[in-house]
């Protein structure tokens, strides 16, 4: 089953983002390795700014999704303000489908 997360930054924390930046991506890659990875990428301010995440991944359950999502390096370094984690359904331009 697949599930979003969808990442909501903490005002004020660019700084905490770029710097986790190197070792949230190693994180992605293996992932992405392990077939785990489906889609990835930063919610944008007005300013192009990176300032949440959206991250759609493959699990067993909402349990392993949010294990998945509280080992993210983003997660450990306190930059999210909140993450969902919501199961998804994805239809349209789903290479798996």
């Amino acid at each position: 089953m697949l599930f979003a997360f969808i990442c909501t930054d903490k005002p004020g924390h660019l700084n905490v983002r770029m710097e986790t930046r190197p070792a949230h991506v190693e994180h992605l890659n293996k992932l992405n390795a392990e077939g785990t990875l489906k889609i990835a990428g930063p919610f944008l301010d007005a300013d192009g700014k990176p300032c949440g995440s959206l991250v759609i991944v493959k699990a067993d359950s909402i349990e392993a999704a949010r294990a998945i999502a509280d080992a993210d390096p983003y997660t450990k370094a306190g930059l999210f303000e909140t993450v969902e984690v919501k199961p998804y359904n994805w239809v349209f331009n789903n290479p798996e489908a």
